[in-house]
């Protein structure tokens, strides 16, 4: 059989050349936690989330 080629538009490639930009560029600024090996979110200390407690009596 013979091979069969898929037309893309150059407005589809440029789209998908600028989505890969846009990754890099926030891969750069926001490390993903798996390349780093660390959790992004880290328990800061104690939180309380019922309203009107304070814990700073």
């Amino acid at each position: 059989m013979g091979e069969v080629v898929r037309f893309v538009p150059k407005a589809e490639l440029e789209r998908l050349r600028l989505i890969r930009e846009a990754r890099a560029i926030y891969d750069s600024v926001f490390p993903p936690a798996v390349a780093t090996g660390q959790s992004i979110a880290r328990p800061v200390g104690k939180v309380n989330l019922r309203r009107g407690d304070d814990d700073r009596s």
